[in-house]
């Protein structure tokens, strides 16, 4: 296989052949809540009809590349330009579907070693070239569009061919990896040897290690395996003023920690080119566990108490009544659905709230865990059904992505955004982000359907991850977004959430990001990357540099 080929499809999310029609029920209750735009039918545009800018890349900086990686590995045809300009945010796909592309790389580099990497920074600083780092390229807050303010040229470096685990230390259980190397092959060398990294976003089949360290991501069982910044111990980073080595510690005492520096700077430092992460081993046992609560309230106490007695279930997500309501209409029968329906209600649950759980580890310890949750839940008024539903959704759990596309080419514009905050402010956070999100919309005549999940658990507070639907706002669906951004994002920063739990900032979030950590921060930031990136070539636009300088 050529490790150079993106995995993902040019347009949208994934690889073809995985996308299907709207179920039935899903399409009911959209209709019912956001109107159904019939007749409508958006496919992306022909590869061929996507307006690019012209190339601005200068002669003698090409030839200069074409010396250090080859030439076979300088590429500037449409297909590589196009499918590194821009990541899966939704500006990103409309831009991407309609072919209207403002920006793109006048060059994708596919360096194979780390000393390449050095070198292409060097010669991108000397030439004043912007650079956009590329590893899978997921990301959902226009992380690695590729802007140039101030330059004529930028290029895309990809860190497709650093795609090899190095080592994995048995005796210390770490692991380390190239940034490039995807997630399943990580996993798969990993479980060959009986160990797991246990990091698996929704992203998984299609991101990296260097992209997950570099934005900071959390994986859907980071409550028992942790997050990624929690689990990485030493790190190799390339900037335009040398690289920067930080052998792996397990802990130290020696001054700020200089790895949480460049964890999430998400490449506008530099380039992150290896990795070494915790691992553990592979769990004696996996137990499912299920509950439907009366309302929301009662499944966060629930998690809550989980949390705080040191349960940690590896796997934790509570969805609300919309959410769970849309889960069960596409239950494949309806006397299923109907049937599930009258066993709650006869127990009192109308409006049902489904947790989903999974404890991981030794067979005893995890029926000890089980049995202390399902008391917990009990407790709390919860009915259980057994670990069915856990499985089920662990089952389809990275397949969601293709329905946003299918409900693009329908007319629906899908969004996600996700915040956290402390247990004893979710609740009212949960209601006030909904509200202002329906607010947004409904203004505009585009009535939403707003989903929402707890999906990441911590001592202090969790994660609350939304899902909006509307119907696309034809010509002005760019100020639609802008719209439902706008109004998500002040609720969390003005209601104690945080901008990104684990999207990243990109520049999508950059406009927050002074409010959230204070502009004192933030110029400590620019310091840093005066000092690293002094021609500020690294990914323009981007967290402190948001899009205000665009």
């Amino acid at each position: 296989m050529d490790n150079t080929q993106p995995r993902m499809r040019w347009w949208g999310w994934g690889e073809d052949g995985h996308d299907g029609p709207v179920k039935p029920g899903a399409k009911k209750m959209l209709t019912k809540s956001c109107g159904w735009p019939e007749g409508v039918n958006r496919p992306p545009i022909d590869l061929d009809a996507v307006q690019l800018p012209g190339a601005e890349l200068p002669d003698d900086a090409r030839s200069r590349f074409d010396e250090l990686l080859g030439a076979a590995y300088v590429r500037d045809d449409r297909a590589t330009r196009v499918s590194h300009a821009a990541g899966r945010s939704v500006p990103d796909l409309l831009r991407l579907r309609s072919g209207q592309m403002p920006f793109a790389p006048d060059a994708v580099l596919f360096p194979a070693s780390e000393a390449e990497v050095d070198e292409l920074l060097a010669i991108c600083s000397q030439e004043r070239i912007a650079v956009v780092p590329f590893g899978g390229g997921t990301s959902v807050v226009g992380g690695i569009d590729a802007f140039r303010p101030g330059f004529r040229s930028c290029v895309c470096i990809s860190l497709a061919r650093l795609d090899q685990v190095l080592d994995i230390d048995e005796k210390s259980l770490t692991v380390t990896a190239q940034a490039g190397v995807f997630g399943p092959d990580l996993e798969e060398r990993l479980q060959a040897e009986g160990f797991t990294l246990g990091h698996f976003p929704q992203s998984f089949e299609f991101s990296t290690v260097g992209g997950w360290v570099s934005t900071r991501s959390a994986g859907q069982q980071s409550t028992g395996y942790g997050r990624i910044d929690e689990n990485v111990f030493g790190l190799h980073c390339s900037t335009p003023s040398g690289p920067i080595r930080l052998h792996p510690t397990p802990a130290s005492a020696a001054g700020p920690n200089p790895r949480q520096m460049l964890i999430g700077s998400e490449g506008t430092l530099g380039i992150i080119t290896q990795a070494t992460l915790r691992i553990k081993r592979l769990p004696e046992t996996t137990l499912p566990d299920a509950w439907f609560f009366p309302d929301f309230h009662s499944g966060a106490t629930a998690l809550r108490e989980m949390e705080q007695t040191g349960l940690r279930p590896d796997i934790a997500r509570l969805s609300d009544v919309n959410e769970t309501a849309f889960g069960l209409a596409q239950l494949g029968s309806g006397l299923q659905r109907k049937g599930l329906l009258a066993f709650l209600r006869a127990r009192g649950v109308t409006t049902p709230c489904l947790l989903v759980l999974r404890y991981d580890g030794r067979t005893s310890d995890a029926r000890s865990r089980r049995a202390a949750g399902r008391a917990i839940a009990k407790k709390q008024t919860g009915v259980s059904i057994g670990g069915a539903p856990e499985t089920m959704w662990e089952k389809h759990r990275f397949s969601t992505p293709y329905l946003r596309d299918q409900l693009m080419t329908e007319g629906i514009v899908v969004e996600t955004m996700e915040t956290a905050a402390q247990w004893s402010t979710i609740e009212d956070l949960h209601d006030t982000i909904r509200q202002d999100i329906e607010k947004s919309l409904a203004d505009r005549g585009t009535p939403a359907l707003v989903l929402c999940h707890v999906s990441h658990l911590y001592t202090a507070g969790c994660s609350l991850y939304y899902t909006v639907f509307a119907q696309q706002q034809e010509g002005q669906e760019m100020e639609q977004w802008t719209a439902l951004k706008t109004a998500a994002g002040d609720a969390m920063v003005d209601n104690g959430g945080t901008i990104t739990h684990h999207h990243a900032t990109g520049a999508d979030h950059a406009p927050w990001l002074a409010e959230e950590t204070g502009e004192l921060w933030l110029r400590m930031l620019r310091a840093a990357k005066a000092e690293v990136d002094p021609g500020g070539i690294m990914n323009p636009g981007k967290l402190m540099h948001g899009p205000t300088t665009l």
